[in-house]
């Protein structure tokens, strides 16, 4: 575990002839055993003294919640817990938060838990700060005022949420995903503890696995990859692709943790200085529409994915093949294999989904704002034969 290492296997080239730009804004990450214990601390070091903690029902049942309140608690920071996110939080989610904000008044927001509630409290934060909806936010750049300090507390290894500016917030009455996104809403503090990962059931973890490991190899080949987002994601692959297994056979081997962690952080920070692909705009459809899990929805279109754009980012794909030191076999092959272990579905028609939908999903997915980024160009046409090989 460490930061990303630059030696030959995983330096980026960069060509001295181009030009790439990408935003870094200086944050604070604590990572460890018991890392939570230092939240109070983080929150106090970063200013604020009346902190919204946003998390959801499971986390809290965990016990989670009580030790991050006492450790506000022991740094002398006021709290109240909004506890009402759900899986793939709507705006319904953000406007009931919003209330409990209005009530309380913060100067400071706490994300505990998955990348849903990180992305409640960012979306929560939008619109105590700035007003208006979350429609008002769906891009990039839209907050004109200040926000809140707020820090991300992941209790999965999966989304990478907590190293986004991004939140993804689903319309309640279509169920649209919005990627709402603003460089003030980044968590200016992070608490990465491998702890908290024993508590999530095993179906929670697979999938979480699952979604940081599409991160990872669909920001590899975005469009607008990078060398800081090449680094990252091939960084994210060697940890998660080497751990996988392991982690799930014992969600208390501390160390395996937190390689799943620190990866999915890393595939986030990928993401950040990058973009997605068609595996995520076939994904979302699926979500919305049939209320496939995303972990689940994106790791049965990966490999098809893989397979359609090997021929445009087939040296990038062999770059990672490369990374891991098993058997030699196809990125197809891998991915397929670590699908088997987190017990997924091989097939979209064992997701429940019907046949006669893949035309109107290809649609949906085409609308998508992630299919802009695949390194092989798609449109409806495309979509939908992806759609067919996955089914």
């Amino acid at each position: 575990m460490g930061a990303p290492r630059a030696d030959d296997e995983l330096e980026p080239v960069a060509a001295a002839d181009e030009t790439w730009s990408v935003y870094f804004r200086p944050g604070r990450l604590i990572f460890g055993r018991s890392a939570l214990e230092r939240l109070g601390e983080l929150v106090r070091d970063l200013s604020p003294t009346r902190v919204l903690l946003v998390t959801d029902p499971g986390v809290r049942a965990a016990g989670h919640v009580d030790r991050a309140a006492a450790s506000l608690a022991r740094a002398g920071v006021q709290h109240v817990v909004f506890d009402g996110v759900a899986n793939n939080p709507t705006t319904r989610h953000v406007g009931d938060g919003l209330r409990v904000a209005e009530a309380f008044r913060p100067d400071g927001i706490v994300g505990l838990g998955g990348g849903s509630s990180m992305d409640c409290a960012k979306g929560i934060n939008f619109l105590y700060t700035n007003g208006g909806r979350m429609e008002d936010y769906w891009g990039s750049d839209k907050a004109s005022r200040p926000m809140l300090t707020s820090i991300g507390v992941p209790t999965t290894a999966g989304t990478g949420s907590e190293a986004q500016s991004y939140a993804l917030i689903a319309q309640e009455d279509t169920g649209a995903k919005m990627a709402c996104g603003d460089p003030k809403a980044r968590f200016a503090g992070v608490i990465l503890d491998p702890e908290l990962l024993s508590t999530a059931p095993r179906s929670v973890r697979e999938v979480s696995a699952i979604d940081a490991l599409s991160h990872a190899v669909e920001s590899y080949v975005s469009t607008r990859r990078n060398p800081v987002s090449t680094l990252f994601a091939r960084e994210a692959w060697r940890l998660l692709g080497s751990t996988l297994e392991r982690s799930l056979g014992d969600p208390h081997d501390v160390e395996a943790g937190g390689r799943m962690l620190l990866g999915a952080h890393y595939a986030g920070l990928a993401i950040e200085h990058s973009m997605l692909g068609a595996a995520h705009a076939c994904a979302n459809p699926l979500t919305a529409r049939f209320g496939v899990v995303h972990g689940i929805a994106v790791g049965v279109m990966l490999p098809h994915v893989v397979a359609f754009n090997r021929s445009a980012v087939g040296e990038l794909y062999a770059e990672l093949e490369r990374v891991e030191t098993l058997p030699p076999r196809t990125l197809e092959q891998r991915l397929r294999a670590l699908g088997a272990a987190c017990g997924l579905p091989e097939r979209l028609r064992d997701c429940g989904v019907p046949h006669a939908a893949l035309e109107e999903l290809a649609a949906a997915a085409a609308m998508q704002w992630t299919a802009g980024f695949n390194p092989r160009r798609v449109t409806e046409r495309e979509l939908q034969e992806l759609y067919r090989a996955a089914y």
